[in-house]
């Protein structure tokens, strides 16, 4: 079932939809209105994909005016398909219930592939208004699917059975996602407490989709012009990309400091501005915080309201009890245990830090306090100082070009994938800057799937780099191959510039490529045995990352873009050197957003002021007064726009855990990072399985054993407690 559905447990995540369905002897035939078949025949949105290797998506053919006559026509298609599944006469088998369900939703999921695109990459003040009014219908449809009690009466019969079944190791994991998603989410509840639970739905999927679109008003709305006089510090190329940006936002002559991160974070670091620095720092840090039409607390202390009153309903104590029951860490307590035991450290680093730049800026004669929005930039200035590294001086061999090329080069390494790219014109794209690459098998040749990449900041396109995949891998019913789409918001350079890119950008780059290749490298049967646990899936895409620094990528990709000179090995070796550097500031923003993310979800909400009971618990906590959170409550998009990392945001720790343990094991290898055996063992046990393998168990397969922190401890350059040295 629905593809677009799998990514969280909490938004009623059934299973993935793949493919047409198919006619089967043991299924009635799904029976559907006559606006429904209308619009399943006419619909540019419900076609079946056209094009190579089982059709692509009709970028092309985008029209946001069939967008809810769409999504309406698939949820009622799918919902006959359901039914059908739900009133077959004959008794539940795994091929009439559980495979049958695997067959439904895929006109819906063809539809809600173009809801994503406008969502994530073309919103506009149109689309808004049609996603609050399509939000709350996809809910109250997921409801009806979750609720529908001869479904579930059929899949708990079968899961109550299964000793008899003799189903192979996959369909069984498959038979168990399917029983505890359903029951997880109400599936078993009657009469009034089944109707609330589906209102709850519908009203949290309403405030959700407020709370994001507040956060991109914002990201819209505030921007900081600067003269020609204010640019003192910046570096040439952030100066081109300012005035283009300024240019195509109707001020010429001006240089635009938007409110997303990929341009406030260089503008902090490098702007001798100070007063300029703070205001583009609360500009940023302020987003959904404006006591305006675009405040987010009321909508956060009602979405943790809705929350807690649906986990009740099903006899959890609190939101994060119920969340963790499909993830690694067993309880919210052992998540917390993580996040503290890595916080003390985290904490003393950061004061070093914050020490050694304030009594920088005394010697430079600055009488100043060292506050937020100077902590880039006192940063960067004792990293010159203890390292004389000057990121500046890294980013002229980092182009962007380059480090595609270098990623496809560890993934024909690793994976043996090839890339070769799409004529343009021949795969339909949804806008000029997004590329296609055809991904095949090198050894074979043989087609694997598709991979676009959309690399560059616009208006209504939400802030930050992800991954998605528009259609995922499945041999049960015929082959399907992988969409896999990588989507950044760097900030577009000047006509004819290169675009040049921080060594943390190159990281997030390597990082979302690393969700891509997951996703590229499946290998499991069933569509609904991709995707996975949220504190698993982060593991695959940071250890990616790991390959950024190997001496093959930067000897051959690490190419000045003015000569093609290679970096030179004395910058190499100072970024090494410099590779625990500012870990205090990175990981105390981090783990602020990430325990504040567990707290309000073990709490009683009732009569919680967001902006009260942040600045409340980061006193408790010890928050340094210098670090902001990554992530502010108001703008907390990751845990109040959806709910696919509520009191799961802590998993990018847990998965670095993994991420560090597994990394020592390549250094231990005998060809380091590109040993052949041990790729070829990571693949096959942490990639192509997907969901398909309990994610312990498939870690203890290429491991041998659990990971534990001293890895990412001594990774980060902090103290390894004696007793877990032991």
């Amino acid at each position: 079932m629905r593809r677009f559905l799998l990514s969280s447990l909490s938004a009623v995540a059934l299973l993935a939809a793949c493919g047409p369905a198919e006619d089967l002897t043991s299924v009635p035939a799904a029976v559907f209105d006559e606006a429904t078949t209308t619009q399943l025949a006419s619909n540019p949105l419900l076609a079946e994909w056209a094009g190579p290797n089982g059709g692509v998506p009709a970028f092309d053919r985008m029209d946001i005016a069939q967008l809810k006559p769409a999504i309406e026509a698939g949820i009622a298609a799918d919902l006959a398909e359901v039914d059908a599944i739900a009133n077959n006469p004959a008794k539940a088998s795994f091929a009439n219930t559980i495979e049958a369900m695997e067959r439904t939703g895929a006109a819906l999921d063809r539809a809600m592939t173009y809801f994503g695109i406008w969502g994530s990459n073309l919103s506009t003040p149109e689309f808004r208004e049609l996603q609050g009014e399509i939000s709350p219908m996809l809910a109250d449809y997921q409801s009806q699917v979750t609720q529908n009690a001869k479904l579930f009466a059929r899949i708990k019969a079968l899961h109550d059975d299964q000793a008899n079944l003799k189903l192979n190791p996959h369909q069984a994991r498959l038979l168990k996602l399917v029983y505890d998603r359903f029951q997880l989410n109400g599936a078993e509840l009657e009469g009034e407490k089944r109707d609330r639970y589906a209102a709850i739905n519908k009203e949290l999927a309403e405030l959700q989709t407020k709370f994001g679109n507040n956060l991109l008003a914002d990201e819209e709305g505030w921007v900081t012009y600067l003269t020609p006089k204010q640019l003192g510090g910046l570096p040439a190329s952030y100066v081109a990309s300012a005035k283009a940006s300024a240019e195509g936002l109707g001020k010429p002559g001006s240089y635009a400091v938007t409110n997303t991160r990929s341009s406030m974070d260089p503008f902090l670091t490098y702007s001798t501005e100070r007063g300029l620095r703070e205001t583009v720092w609360r500009n940023y840090y302020s987003r959904g915080d404006n006591n305006d039409a675009h405040d987010n607390n009321a909508v956060i202390a009602q979405i943790l309201k809705l929350r807690h009153e649906r986990v009740g309903l099903l006899g959890y104590k609190t939101y994060a009890d119920w969340q963790l029951q499909d993830n690694m860490a067993p309880s919210p307590a052992a998540a917390t245990e993580l996040m503290e035991a890595v916080w003390r450290p985290a904490v003393a680093r950061a004061k070093e830090e914050i020490a050694d730049m304030q009594a920088l800026a005394t010697s430079e004669g600055a009488k100043i306090t060292i506050e937020p929005w100077d902590y880039r930039f006192y940063a960067e200035k004792v990293r010159k100082a203890k390292y004389d590294l000057d990121s500046e001086e890294v980013k002229p061999y980092l182009q962007l070009d380059k480090l595609r090329e270098a990623m496809f080069y560890v993934a024909g390494e690793l994976f043996g994938f090839g890339f070769a790219p799409v004529p343009e014109g021949t795969i339909p794209v949804f806008h000029p800057d997004v590329k296609v690459w055809e991904v095949t098998d090198k050894a074979s040749g043989k087609h694997v799937g598709y991979w676009y990449l959309d690399p560059y900041a616009r208006q209504g396109k939400r802030s930050g780099a992800w991954a998605s995949s528009y259609r995922s891998y499945s041999t049960f019913d015929g082959l399907e191959t992988v969409l896999s789409s990588n989507n950044s918001n760097f900030v577009k350079p000047a006509p004819g510039e290169p675009l040049l890119i921080s060594h943390d950008d190159a990281e997030t780059f390597f990082h979302e490529f690393g969700h891509a290749l997951h996703a590229l490298s499946s290998s499991v049967e069933y569509p609904g045995l991709n995707g996975g646990v949220r504190d698993y899936t982060e593991f695959h895409s940071q250890l990616l990352e790991r390959w950024l620094l190997t001496d093959q990528v930067v000897s051959t990709y690490f190419r000045h873009y003015k000569t093609g000179e290679p970096m030179p090995k004395a910058l190499i070796e100072k970024i090494n050197k410099a590779a625990t550097f500012n870990q205090g500031f990175q990981t105390v923003e981090f783990l602020g957003s990430a325990i504040m993310d567990m707290r309000y979800h073990t709490v009683d909400p009732a009569n919680l002021d967001p902006r009260a009971f942040e600045k409340d618990e980061l006193a408790k906590l010890g928050m340094p007064k210098e670090i902001p959170m990554r992530h502010r409550s108001p703008q907390f998009g990751h845990v109040f726009s959806s709910e696919g990392y509520a009191a799961g945001y802590y998993g990018y720790l847990w998965a670095e855990v993994l991420t560090a343990d597994a990394a020592e094991a390549f250094r231990e290898a005998p060809g380091g990072l590109y040993d052949k055996p041990l790729a070829a063992k990571m693949v096959a046990n942490l990639f192509t399985v997907r969901n398909a393998v309990d994610p312990g168990e498939a870690y203890r397969a290429f491991r041998g054993r659990d990971a534990t922190p001293d890895a990412l401890l001594r990774d980060r350059g902090f103290p390894v407690p004696e007793k877990a040295a032991q």
